[in-house]
């Protein structure tokens, strides 16, 4: 899967001018942490920035909400959204692959990758889409089964499974290789009436099996 299939495309953007009190009011009405900054050039909108909810509470004094529904007036902050803005942006692609934008953002400590083509933004990727994207991996089925294999010895469980699964009429959903403490683990997900019979089969072939949860 890739960054286009699970980023937000429709972005709420505010520009180099825009007061930070209006951002505020905007994350609050729109219920989002992180607004980019863009600003209109000749050939369309480019990307200046990004302001978070963090950026926008350091902004303001510390008694002061600038989420709450009214702000006292001459409290609030005089800086527009270019004055406290992140300009020094890491960035994704629509084409690049969900595991390599979340582990961008592990590494570098982040809560959100703005997605660009050239300069341009098309959409805006975070912690909770790449939640939603990796939990779809293990989404269980309505009948089947998922099985964690120890694979430490090289097996090619994925060829096992395709002819099993073939004679019995059972479709493997997902396979995806992993580590769990140091050991290279291989998760499979199957489906199919006679899942039970598979999972006999499994345990039979002298495969290392290190859980099975049952989907009823």
């Amino acid at each position: 899967m890739i960054v286009s299939m699970w980023m937000t495309k429709d972005l709420v953007t505010i520009e180099p001018h825009t007061p930070i009190s209006e951002a505020a009011a905007l994350m609050a009405a729109r219920r989002v942490r992180r607004l980019p900054v863009v600003e209109h050039r000749a050939d369309g909108l480019h990307l200046a920035g990004i302001v978070s909810a963090k950026d926008i509470l350091h902004a303001f004094p510390p008694d002061i909400n600038p989420f709450a529904v009214l702000v006292p007036e001459g409290r609030l902050a005089p800086a527009t959204a270019g004055q406290i803005m992140s300009r020094r942006l890491l960035t994704a692609t629509p084409e690049m692959p969900i595991e390599e934008a979340a582990g961008l953002m592990a590494e570098k400590k982040i809560g959100a990758l703005p997605v660009v083509r050239g300069s341009r933004p098309v959409g805006l990727i975070t912690e909770s889409d790449i939640f939603r994207a990796f939990a779809s991996f293990f989404a269980p089925p309505q009948r089947g089964a998922r099985i964690t294999f120890d694979v430490s010895k090289g097996e090619d469980v994925f060829e096992w499974l395709g002819q099993s699964s073939r004679r019995r009429n059972v479709r493997v959903l997902s396979l995806i290789a992993s580590q769990q403490d140091g050991v290279p683990v291989c998760v499979a997900r199957i489906a199919g009436a006679a899942t039970d019979e598979m999972l006999d089969e499994i345990w039979n072939s002298g495969h290392r099996v290190l859980n099975v949860i049952r989907y009823a």
